[in-house]
């Protein structure tokens, strides 16, 4: 049991007792199919290895080169030294000077308006009643000008018919007349009120199922044997009995019901004063009253117009002060002296030759070249360890304290003393007497040692 001892991750718990037995469950994360009173521990399984011997490169196969200079022999050569060319000589160009009358502002001739002695720039409306008098504004020539009259509204005087008082109509009313009669009246209809009926119930006792049996997973403590590699996890499918409830119900035997219970209508003799002839109106129609009054009413409006400086205006007519004149304003002119070309600038070209020189070449006889050796690779052979298999989690199935039983340890200790093997009485406790008798059957019989293992309880055909 200790041969994975050196490489096992190994958690211990504390616990009174010696190791009894452990087997080897299918690989995986996921508890395994049990029954219950069975527990599981989780063991590590430690990674395996093998060793491979391989060869390395340690040179690659490569080539050294030796470079062979270049042979050159020596010439004479006439060589272009300065390619022919011109040069070009800048002539500026010369300037005279012209004076020259240049317009600074245009001949215009403006509308403009007077009244008294100020004037200003003619209004948009100004002119348009200007138009309107018959004036064609386009033909007009310079420095005439128009004069602004008007002529008042003209009004006359007319009888009109004024409401005075508007028509209507007056209403006469006739009250009612009534007489006094008994009459028997229902002050509280006839109806009807439902009376409960109360259940009846009897009492029944009986046994309720609360809780069915179950099989569950929890947490073991131990394990009494010694496992290698076991983390520490140990799990143990418990069975757990069923539970009951006694309970005390009440059965219902006859269901709640209604009865009707009928309220007559009740009446009263009242003195009740009814309608002999109904309330009336007379409507009369009155008249409406007019007055007439004098009324001054507009038959013209006021009239403006112009009229051209000196004409005569009608007697009725009225100048408003206005006067509208179309003044030239001559144009303005100033004297400029300007720089121009009398002679332009021109470019002036004299040709140079070219030069040549003799001289001394070196020309390639036999270009430069190189010499190639091959480099064997190198090889070197090595052994290393190799892993082919990672290590793993299992669970493997134990008897720790939360499932041993004093009956499993009394046919442990009766079939080692069947075998010759003396482990004391056979008091289901597992003592050092017995442990020591455990250990030497394993030796006798080539099995593992280290803690009573499943293979030891085959071997001695003890069955749990």
């Amino acid at each position: 049991m200790n041969k994975f001892a050196a490489s096992a991750f190994f958690v211990s718990l504390t616990v009174t007792s010696t190791p009894l037995f452990a087997q080897t469950l299918e690989q995986g994360e996921t508890l395994p199919n049990a029954k219950p009173g069975e527990c599981y521990a989780k063991v590590v399984t430690p990674a395996k290895f093998e060793t491979r011997t391989e060869e390395i490169v340690v040179q690659e196969q490569s080539e050294r080169i030796q470079t062979v200079p270049a042979s050159f022999e020596t010439v004479e050569q006439r060589v272009l030294v300065r390619e022919a060319s011109r040069t070009l000589t800048y002539v500026p160009a010369t300037y005279k000077e012209v004076v020259e009358k240049v317009e600074t502002r245009p001949a215009e001739a403006n509308w403009e308006m007077k009244v008294g002695k100020v004037s200003h720039p003619a209004s948009p409306g100004a002119l348009d009643g200007i138009a309107a008098s018959g004036v064609d504004l386009d033909t007009v020539p310079e420095t005439v000008c128009f004069h602004e009259h008007y002529t008042p509204a003209e009004y006359r005087t007319q009888d009109q018919r004024v409401l005075k008082r508007a028509g209507g109509e007056t209403i006469q009313v006739s009250a009612a007349e009534y007489e006094t009669v008994e009459e028997r009246v229902v002050i509280k209809e006839a109806s009807s009120r439902l009376v409960n009926v109360p259940a009846v119930y009897r009492t029944e006792t009986e046994s309720v199922l609360v809780e069915p049996a179950r099989s569950v997973w929890k947490k073991g403590r131990g394990p009494l044997e010694r496992i290698d590699d076991t983390t520490g996890e140990i799990m143990c499918l418990v069975e757990i009995p069923a539970r009951y409830e006694t309970v005390t119900r009440s059965v219902l035997e006859s269901p709640a019901t209604t009865k009707t219970v009928d309220i007559p209508a009740v009446y009263k003799t009242l003195e009740v004063e009814r309608v002999v002839q109904r309330a009336s109106e007379e409507r009369v129609a009155v008249e409406p009253q007019y007055a007439t009054v004098p009324t001054r009413v507009k038959v013209a409006d006021a009239g403006f117009f112009w009229l051209k400086k000196g004409e005569e205006a009608s007697a009725s007519a009225t100048y408003t002060g206005r006067e509208v004149c179309l003044v030239p304003r001559p144009a303005e002119f100033t004297t400029v002296k300007t720089q121009v070309i009398d002679v332009p600038a021109s470019v002036k070209v004299v040709e140079r030759p070219a030069q040549f020189e003799t001289v001394k070449v070196q020309r390639l006889v036999k270009p430069a070249s190189e010499e190639r050796t091959e480099i064997p690779r190198l090889v070197k052979t090595v052994t290393r360890q190799v892993q082919v298999a990672p290590p793993t989690l299992v669970w493997r199935r134990v008897l720790c304290e939360t499932n041993t039983t004093p009956e499993i340890i009394q046919r442990l200790q009766r079939a080692l003393a069947r075998e010759g093997f003396d482990p004391g009485p056979a008091d289901g406790v597992l003592g050092s007497a017995t442990l020591s008798a455990v250990k030497a059957y394993q030796e006798k019989t080539n099995l593992d040692v280290g803690g009573v293992t499943y293979e030891t309880l085959k071997s001695l055909k003890v069955e749990r």
